[in-house]
């Protein structure tokens, strides 16, 4: 086996000690062969063999250099990770005597993390002798997730935990990248132009050069 000081997560040669393997490769048939044939033949190609397989019947290996096989491994699973959509949780607190131009900026803020994907945790903080509104607070909190609806499902209903009762939304749909305000500007002024345009077509009227011009007449007269 080529020099690798990493700690190995596959049995590697002289480490396999079962009687046959099936070999698998890049350039090879799979075949089922005694497992000195496999080593051997590894030598000969100056590869490794690596089990990938172990609870395969008989188990399954590799022809492969063991260092460009972690790093293909690694490279898998660093793909398959930022692909994954990360969800966060996202807090939004209330008071509960919350006005209504604050509880607006909090519902849009809301409404933002649940479109990017992202749950969201809305409390009411009861502060000092404020724990006799706890109704008071439910209810916000009730209009809160009634009002994001169409965006969100209730997760856990509103529930009191010391001095702060909390209610989590979860998106209904998963979140999508947001788009520049650039991209958004462009996208508009594409759509501008474009009914500019056909506005344009329609006030000349028909093109005279159009195969299809004068086909309404025809038809017409060919009826009559």
């Amino acid at each position: 086996m080529k020099g690798d000081n990493k700690k190995q997560q596959y049995r590697v040669n002289e480490q396999i000690r079962v009687p046959e393997v099936r070999i698998v490769g890049e350039d090879i048939e799979s075949a089922v062969i005694p497992t000195r044939e496999a080593l051997r033949l590894a030598e000969d190609k100056g590869v490794d063999l690596v089990e990938i397989s172990p609870n395969a019947q008989p188990p399954v290996c590799r022809l492969i250099d063991y260092s460009k096989f972690l790093y293909q491994q690694k490279k898998k699973a660093k793909e398959l990770k930022a692909k994954q959509v990360k969800v966060e949780v996202k807090e939004i607190r209330f008071g509960p005597q919350t006005g209504e131009a604050d509880y607006a900026f909090k519902l849009k803020h809301a409404q933002e993390f649940l479109n990017d994907g992202n749950k969201v945790k809305a409390y009411v903080f009861f502060k000092g002798r404020s724990i006799v509104f706890k109704e008071q607070g439910e209810v916000l909190l009730l209009r809160f997730a009634n009002d994001l609806e169409e965006l969100a499902k209730v997760e856990s209903m509103p529930s009191l935990e010391g001095k702060k009762m909390f209610l989590t939304l979860s998106p209904k749909k998963a979140g999508q990248p947001k788009k520049s305000q650039q991209k958004r500007d462009n996208e508009a002024a594409e759509a501008a132009a474009k009914a500019q345009r056909q506005a344009e077509e329609a006030a000349k009227g028909p093109n005279p050069n159009s195969p299809f011009a004068g086909l309404a007449e025809k038809l017409a007269a060919k009826e009559e």
